[in-house]
Parts: C-alpha cells; sequence; structure tokens
C-alpha cells in the first residue's frame, strides 16, 4: 500500500490568512454521523442477480460484505421508486414502492435488515419537489374539479408570459435527448388548465409547496401556508415516515433549495427544511438530511446534517477536479484544475470558498466532498488515469473535514465512459453510471446477461480495474483505500469532526499542505498531483512526525527551525505528529 514510516522533525504552525480557529465545536446530529464514511450506489448499475442486465436490491444485498470489508458504514441509494425512468429514476410514479426493476418493497427491508446486522446505515434518495406525469397524483389533478384530494399538488395555469411560450416552441424545435429541460413550463391542454410548472424535464411536473411573494394578479400562485402546498408538505412528511418507520436511516434530498417558487434569496425555501428538521429529530432523531443544495451555509442552517459541495452553487469543486476537455470541465471559467498533472491548477476560490463555508457550518453540520455522483465525471477520466495518480485523489477525499462519500467503483478506479449513447435521460451522464467491475469478463461479474444486454457497456481495462484484481493486490488501489478509511476511523483528528487549516500559500498551489488536529492528536497532509518535483517551506515547532500513508516520492528535513518538504511528481503524504515537549 505504499506505507512508509519516517521520522523528521516538525510541525506546521504558519498559518495563512484563510486559516481557521484551533478548535471545532461538536456537530449537531445523530452520533453515528462522526465516524460515517459513505458509498454512493447507482442501484441499477451495481449488481445483477436475476441475469436481466439491470441490477437491483437483493445484488446490492450480496454485495454488503464487500461493502463492510473496504470500511463503508453507511451507503446512499440513488431513487429506488417506481419510475417512468425517463430521468434515471427520478422521474418517480409512486413513492412509496419499489420499482420492479430493483425487488419489492420485501426486497428493500431485507437489504436494510441485512445492512444494519453489519453496522450499516442506509439513506434513500428523497425527489422532494416533483414527481413523473405518470403518478396517479398528478393524473388526478388534471381533471376538471379542482377539488379532489391532489389537485392542488401542483400548479396549474392558463396563462404564462411571452418569454414561457418561446421556451415552449424552442423545445419543439430541439431534436436532442435533453428536451424538455428548457423552460418553466409545459403545454398540457389538459382539462384542469392549458400548462403546468415542471422542475426540470417535461416529464417531472413540480410539486406545489407555494410561491414566497404570490402575485396577486396570479391567482394559482398560492402561499406557502396556503391548504395546497401544505397538503403536500403532509404527503412528504408521510413518504419519509414510511420508509423511516421500516428502518431506513435518512434521506439525500434532490434539488432541495427548488421546493418553494418564487423564493430569490431562498427564505421559504430555508423555512420549509427547518420545519422538517424539527419533525425528524422529533420522530426519528437518529436519522439524517443530507442536501444536494451545495451551498453549505444556507443548507445547513436550514436543517441539513450534510450538504455536498460539489459541481453547481459555490464554487470550489469543479476547478480541483474537472480539467478542460472533460464533459463538465467547461462549467467554469478556470484554465486548468488543480487535480491534473500539468501542475498549473489554483486552489485559492477552493480555499476561500470551503474555509468560508466550513468556518460557518462546521458547529452545525458536515461538508461533504464526494469523489464523484451519478451527474458528472468519476476521477478517471483524461489524463489523470494513472493509479498513483487516483491515490493522490483518493488522499484529499479521505482526509478533508465532514463525512466522504465516495462513489461505487471510484475504490477501483473505474473509468468515466466518454461517447456512451444516453440511457433513461442520463445524456453525458451515461458513461459515469456504468456496471460496477467485480471480476475480468465479458460482464465484469455484474450479470449472467449475454453482454448487449448490459445496463450500460464496461470496460476493465482487460481486469485490471475489478474488484478481484485488486484484492490481492497489496499495492492497489482498492486497499489504498482501505488504508486511508481506516486511518481516518482511528483517529478523530483525521476524522469527520476533526479541525482543518490550511498551512500552504494559496499564491503557491503545489503542493497543497494542510493540518487536521483534536485533542492532543496532529496530522499534516501534503498532496502534489503535479508531475514535477515540488517544495514547499514551512515554520515548525519541536516535534516529530511519522509518516503513516505515501505515495510517490516525499522527503521532509529541517533547516533553521523551518520544516522543508519535498515531494517527487504525483505524490502525497500523511504526516502523524508527536510533539516531543
Amino acid at each position: 500500500m505504499n506505507i512508509h514510516h519516517s521520522l523528521c522533525k516538525v510541525v506546521a504552525t504558519t498559518v495563512i490568512s484563510l486559516s481557521l480557529p484551533a478548535f471545532a465545536l461538536a456537530q449537531n446530529g445523530p452520533e453515528w454521523l462522526k465516524k460515517a464514511v459513505f458509498y454512493q450506489i447507482y442501484p441499477s448499475s451495481y449488481m445483477d442477480s436475476n441475469g436481466d442486465g439491470i441490477g437491483d436490491i437483493p445484488g446490492i444485498t450480496s454485495k454488503l460484505d464487500y461493502i463492510k470489508s473496504v470500511g463503508f458504514n453507511a451507503i446512499w441509494l440513488n431513487p429506488v421508486f417506481m419510475s417512468g425512468w425517463y430521468d434515471g429514476g427520478y422521474d418517480v410514479i409512486d413513492f412509496y414502492q419499489l420499482d420492479p426493476r430493483f425487488g419489492t418493497n420485501t426486497d428493500l427491508v431485507t437489504f436494510l435488515n441485512e445492512a444494519h446486522k453489519r453496522g450499516i446505515r442506509v439513506c434513500l434518495d428523497l425527489v422532494a419537489g416533483h414527481t413523473s406525469d405518470k403518478c396517479r397524483w398528478f393524473k388526478e389533478s388534471e381533471q376538471a374539479d379542482a377539488n379532489l384530494r391532489y389537485s392542488d399538488y401542483y400548479i396549474w395555469t392558463n396563462e404564462i408570459t411571452e418569454k414561457d411560450k418561446e421556451d415552449i416552441e424552442l423545445r419543439k424545435k430541439e431534436k436532442n435527448t435533453l428536451t424538455g429541460a428548457r423552460g418553466r413550463y409545459v403545454e398540457a391542454n389538459a382539462p384542469r388548465a392549458k400548462y403546468y410548472e415542471k422542475n426540470f424535464f417535461e416529464c417531472q411536473p413540480a410539486l406545489n409547496y407555494g410561491f414566497a411573494h404570490p402575485d396577486p394578479n396570479r391567482p394559482w400562485e398560492q402561499r406557502p401556508d396556503a391548504p395546497g402546498p401544505q397538503a403536500v408538505r403532509r404527503e412528504l412528511r408521510n413518504i419519509m415516515a414510511f420508509w423511516l418507520d421500516k428502518g431506513v436511516d435518512g434521506f439525500r434530498v434532490d434539488m432541495a433549495s427548488s421546493l418553494v417558487k418564487n423564493d430569490e434569496d431562498g427564505t421559504e425555501v430555508r423555512k420549509l427544511w427547518k420545519e422538517m428538521r424539527e419533525w425528524k429529530d422529533r420522530h426519528y432523531p437518529e436519522a439524517v438530511f443530507i442536501s444536494e443544495w451545495s451551498d453549505p451555509l444556507k443548507a445547513i442552517p436550514a436543517g441539513f446534517n450534510i450538504d455536498f459541495m460539489i459541481h453547481f452553487g459555490v464554487k470550489a469543486y469543479i476547478p480541483m477536479f474537472f480539467a478542460k476537455g472533460t464533459p463538465w470541465g467547461g462549467w467554469d471559467n478556470h484554465t486548468c484544475c488543480y487535480f491534473d498533472r500539468q501542475g498549473k491548477g489554483s486552489i485559492k476560490v477552493f480555499a476561500e470558498n470551503f474555509s468560508k463555508a466550513y468556518n460557518g457550518t462546521k458547529s452545525e453540520g458536515y461538508i461533504a466532498l464526494p469523489s464523484a455522483n451519478h451527474d458528472f465525471q468519476r476521477p478517471n477520466i483524461g489524463t489523470r488515469n494513472t493509479f498513483d495518480q487516483l491515490k493522490v485523489a483518493m488522499t484529499f477525499f479521505l482526509t478533508m473535514p465532514g463525512v466522504p462519500f465516495i462513489y461505487y467503483g471510484d475504490e477501483i478506479g473505474m473509468k468515466y465512459l466518454s461517447g456512451l449513447p444516453s440511457k433513461e435521460g442520463s445524456n453525458e451522464r451515461a458513461g459515469t453510471r456504468t456496471p460496477m467491475q467485480w471480476t475480468a469478463g465479458s460482464t465484469a461479474g455484474f450479470s449472467t446477461c449475454r453482454p448487449e444486454q448490459l445496463y450500460l457497456p464496461i470496460d476493465t481495462e482487460n481486469g485490471k480495474l475489478t474488484v478481484k484484481a485488486q484484492e490481492k493486490d497489496s499495492h492497489s488501489l482498492l486497499n489504498f483505500v482501505r488504508h486511508l478509511i481506516t486511518l481516518r476511523q482511528a483517529s478523530e483528528a483525521l476524522g469527520n469532526t476533526g479541525d482543518w487549516q490550511l498551512v500552504s500559500d494559496v499564491n503557491k498551489p503545489y503542493p497543497m499542505v494542510y493540518k487536521r488536529t483534536k485533542n492532543n492528536e496532529t496530522y499534516l497532509i501534503a498532496l502534489n498531483p503535479g508531475d514535477k518535483k515540488v517544495e514547499v517551506t514551512i515554520d515548525s515547532t519541536s516535534g516529530s512526525s511519522r509518516v503513516v500513508s505515501q505515495v510517490g516520492k516525499v522527503a521532509c528535513k529541517i533547516r533553521k527551525n523551518k520544516q522543508h518538504i519535498t515531494m517527487g511528481g504525483i505524490s502525497s503524504a500523511i504526516f502523524k505528529i508527536t510533539d516531543e515537549r
């Protein structure tokens, strides 16, 4: 696992202007979050138990021992509810029933019980903002009678702006798989009204949580406290209670900030989630809320235990990981991402925005920096394609504060596969939703089906990017990830609640060096994703350091009360600091 032990006099104490206080308050939320390391699974792509080429819940259940062996003690499943499968499960038809492709509700309860036997928590994906247009709630709301049970679960109108009409016409002309994403309204010509408001695709009508600032001249814009929006809130609580009562440990909430309309500053949607948090804590205090908000300073005070910092919202993730020329690399104006072998990236935007979010929320909840997810590319993409490069990236993901989320397959370096055809609304996301690669062979051990029946294609690089090949290799990425999780779980300083402090200069980004501390423990992490040798000098005090994890060549020396770290190209190190005073 490239773990070496060495000693040198050290402890970094110089702190740049972005540094944070050397203390950390206890995070609110269930105790188990302090040690949580999540594994995200796209259910259609993890393990197929019945040979139809699509993953299912019994398949995931059969792999729980593997998941536990890596060190994961929590799982987030992408949507498993009955769906129209226009948007990868995010167009929900029935929130109370497992989709038949995955099995039955009983299969899911069995999975929950087996996970809990192994000390693994399970969170489901909650699509709170919309349903499928095939949902029976929506079908009833279309009817002319506006006083049925579900009539006001959605937003209907006969009047829209000229701009909205133009968007509808443009959608009609679009001939690609993103048709339906543009604009705000859908022309339905239903008995109820001519148009309904959508959340993303045309087939995803927005649930009616009300309007923060309803226009009195637009009577369909209801206040958040109106009967319709209040009924939708009750339904949301009912959905959560149904699954929490069956053993689910919480929810990741899709598009969490999008529920209340005309809510530019988010005031009303934050009120909504505070209300939900109070309800959850009163009735299900061990359950957690995880938000797809990507703005921790808003999401965590609003009631979420965890918020992601990902590819939208607060700028931080993209300039670190998305290279130009890759599908998501053009989402920002950076010239080179930091984790690129060219060594021409910057950490300034990340350091500023992460520091601000972390410092402002660490007493209330956790930030998550995932290795990838179902909506964007994996670490193994483009010229970032060697195990050493991926180990350096994993060192970052598994030594930062907050709750780690590792996307299935990233622990073995699965590739983002470019150029795949869109599958169930995936578009370019198909390349990150390919089947888990267990063994060599035409279906990678994912299914007994014929290769052409696979949910999406695979690329094991002749068996190299598989669990079987890496299990027996002590230097593999898989075993390196195991080692990092073991280190993290053995130390509060290196774990979820330890304090974080950047000690390198943002204007000299290579290497990036930060400190993790809690109580009397201190660790120093140094990262050089570039392929050139780099050095850093930091003020030091008395003490010694031991390298407990290393990738590539790293050396440290003491000269005139300064600590000098020299790092070869594509390298990282975790130093455990011992105070000798």
